[in-house]
């Protein structure tokens, strides 16, 4: 009697485990895995060595584009600029001499092209001193959030520092789908994104790239959607289910 009330027990187990696993398929029924990912990520290093004299940011700040991320010392870049445009001012004053004294006649044509070619040669010494001392600054190319951030005031840098941004609005979700469903997924098309613990909710995402080549060993392709995170609420990293109206 003991014997089988311990394998009628099992049979209940194993049936309440089955009809579990039927009622989970069922809830995910024609949704795929996911993952959310970054829409963009930017490492930034300045174009040329120095010693670092400011950085505005650090690491988990959110940053607008065009924001001052980072300065080299630059008093060198200052100074050059200075002496360019009083250059500049010379050769200005100096054409314009040069003009008056060719209506009377006291210098020759030469003189006066001569004038007007060593103010051009001083725009251009302004220009490339200006160039120079834009390199000495790092500005945020995208809006998003640091992560990483390998310098410091006071140190010498060279191309291997820098600072990693990450766009998260809109993120990126990338899914694998079943060769089955190709042709049935189109750009535009718009998707129900269900977010893992503990994130909760539904979410709209729309097609942006499906993938023209099958993947041959595994009967799969790739697709990528695009979610709007205007509140940045949505971590990216983070699995997902996504759900498409075909299914």
């Amino acid at each position: 009697m003991k014997f089988r009330f311990l394998t009628t027990t099992a049979i209940l187990l194993v049936g309440i485990n089955v009809g579990f696993a039927q009622s989970l398929d069922e809830e995910y029924k024609g949704q795929y895995e996911c993952l959310l990912e970054p829409h963009k990520q930017v490492e930034l290093a300045f174009p040329v060595p120095g010693v670092v004299k400011s950085i505005k940011v650090d690491r988990g700040n959110f940053v607008k584009k065009g924001k001052l991320l980072a300065q080299l010392n630059s008093d060198a870049e200052q100074v050059s600029i200075a002496l360019s445009k009083a250059k500049l001012e010379f050769a200005k004053r100096k054409v314009a001499r040069s003009e008056e004294l060719l209506k009377d006649e006291f210098v020759s044509e030469f003189n006066v092209d001569e004038a007007v070619t060593e103010l051009r040669l001083t725009e251009l010494e302004l220009q490339q001193a200006t160039t120079s001392l834009k390199l000495r600054s790092l500005t945020a190319p995208i809006s998003g959030i640091v992560i990483e951030r390998s310098m410091a005031p006071g140190e010498f840098v060279s191309e291997q520092d820098m600072i990693r941004i990450v766009q998260l609005n809109p993120l990126n979700v990338e899914v694998v789908v079943p060769v089955e469903a190709y042709g049935t997924i189109a750009v535009g098309m718009t998707a129900i994104v269900f977010p893992d613990d503990p994130i909760s909710g539904e979410y709209s995402a729309t097609v942006t790239i499906v993938d023209q080549i099958i993947d041959a060993a595994s009967g799969t392709f790739g697709v990528r959607l695009e979610l709007p995170n205007p509140d940045l609420k949505l971590p990216a990293g983070l699995n997902c289910r996504i759900q498409f109206p075909s299914a």
